[in-house]
């Protein structure tokens, strides 16, 4: 069977001095499959787009703000993930730079500025603290993952880095 995830962005905006980042705390919608969980901004890709112009949208529409400087820490593989088993396959970014006052919340829910050095503390999705380290870090090298779903829950994590 062909491989055919649903493509998507994820991006993680830090504040001016680099301490915080912009999160959104999904708890608006009751059926949410994030329901309660903290996650980064983004969403589908819509055909005839590119992955930066898809996630400068989905920031903008997720958080009015206009990304002025990012760039792209990773890409990950979620066979299985989507409430349904979908598979996923998103570009995850590091927003560096942005103009405008960010939303206090949207229709997933509120906005929140967390620490970094916090992050981890936050209810996320289990796998999310396999990658959430590397998107912040120093290393320069991009990084490939692969995390299957089953039931909801992670199956397991393999990363290169290159």
């Amino acid at each position: 069977m062909p491989y055919t995830p649903i493509l998507a962005t994820l991006g993680y905006v830090l504040s001016p001095d680099r301490r915080r980042v912009l999160m959104v705390h999904r708890n608006a919608r009751p059926g949410d499959h994030h329901l309660g969980k903290y996650n980064g901004l983004g969403g589908k890709l819509e055909p005839g787009e590119d992955v930066v112009a898809g996630m400068r949208r989905e920031i903008r529409e997720e958080a009015g703000i206009e990304c002025d400087a990012m760039r792209l820490r990773g890409t990950i593989s979620w066979p299985g993930f989507g409430r349904g088993g979908e598979d996923w396959f998103g570009f995850l970014f590091l927003v560096t730079g942005f103009s405008g006052e960010p939303y206090a919340s949207n229709p997933e829910g509120s906005l929140e500025w967390v620490d970094v050095d916090r992050i981890l503390d936050l209810p996320l999705w289990e796998g999310d603290r396999h990658f959430l380290p590397m998107v912040f870090d120093d290393d320069p090298r991009a990084f490939h993952g692969v995390m299957p779903y089953r039931d909801g829950r992670m199956v397991s994590w393999d990363c290169t880095r290159i």
